[in-house]
């Protein structure tokens, strides 16, 4: 893992605020997914970067230093990225991991003259980039109670109000022969923790697990669809998206009760993309998303019974 742009704002913003909670909130995450990522730094930097107490978060000398390197990075991002605003050029489209980014982007080139993809596993780093224009459009997916804070010229529609969020498991594994897997029968395996855990997806997966009796054993942790073969291999179990087609040796199932569950929402700059040009992607979006859970033999029935996508 490498110190990435959302890293620094995400210290610059605890700075700023001189707390957790509130840089939280101006964030738009969780306090403890934003601990997370701030524990995580400090072991990329090798040193603590806050003492936390009653004065709130306050810079150790090694986080002071960081900040001021930061908040200089980020002032000249913010300049490049204003340079650059309403300028032509290809649209910069970013997208978390799913599997139906190939055909969206095929989509995509229909719909626009000219687009890049990005694929983050992180919808806050995707948030991120569309507040600071690094980013013009964005599909995101996010905890179902989650507040993606987006500031002001950000748009958004709802494309899946909520989808329940599957398991991966070991093709091998005796739950794989079951229609839905039950979460505390999940209770004694290593798990590859959750792709962009300061979104708010570790947290819910801890939550869900101690609803159940047990904390999960987060033993890897690496990008999306890099677990398959630790799975495959009998080593690991995985929270995936529910269109997920698993792979060899890989099964991929539903949760009992659907315990965690996520939307997805459309979201895009207003100065980039016309009306026409929104509509257009927007139905591009949701079409690509339902032909691909039509696909998927564990999700296909859960669609077609609950039609979360309406005309």
């Amino acid at each position: 893992m490498e110190l990435e742009i959302r890293h620094l704002r995400a210290i610059c913003a605890i700075g700023d605020a001189g707390s957790l909670s509130r840089a939280a909130t101006q964030l738009g995450i969780s306090q403890p997914s934003l601990t997370t990522l701030l524990q995580r730094v400090e072991r990329l930097v090798g040193g603590k970067l806050f003492e936390r107490g009653r004065a709130g978060a306050v810079p150790t000398a090694l986080g002071a230093q960081m900040l001021r390197r930061a908040r200089l990075l980020l002032v000249e991002l913010e300049a490049f990225g204003s340079d650059m605003a309403g300028r032509d050029g290809p649209v910069r489209f970013g997208s978390v991991h799913m599997e139906c980014v190939a055909a969206l982007f095929t989509r995509l080139e229909d719909a626009l003259d000219d687009v890049t993809l990005v694929v983050d596993p992180s919808s806050t780093g995707l948030a991120l980039g569309l507040a600071n224009g690094h980013l013009d459009a964005a599909v995101i997916a996010v905890d179902e109670e989650q507040d993606l804070g987006l500031p002001r010229g950000v748009a958004q529609r709802i494309v899946v109000p909520w989808v329940p969020v599957y398991i991966a498991l070991p093709a091998s594994h005796p739950l794989a022969a079951l229609p839905e897997v039950e979460l505390a029968d999940l209770a004694g395996e290593a798990w590859v923790g959750p792709p962009g855990a300061e979104d708010g997806s570790l947290t819910a997966l801890r939550a869900a697990c101690r609803a159940v009796g047990y904390v999960p054993r987060i033993r890897f942790e690496m990008p999306s669809g890099a677990g398959r073969q630790l799975i495959a291999a009998g080593k690991a179990v995985q929270l995936v998206e529910p269109t997920s087609q698993g792979g060899p040796g890989v099964a991929v199932r539903p949760l009992a009760g659907a315990p965690m569950r996520m939307r997805l929402v459309f979201a895009w700059r207003r100065e980039r993309l016309t009306w026409e040009q929104t509509n257009r992607v927007f139905a591009e979006i949701v079409d690509a998303y339902a032909t691909q859970a039509l696909r998927s033999q564990s999700f296909r029935s859960w669609w077609e019974t609950n039609q979360p996508i309406r005309a």
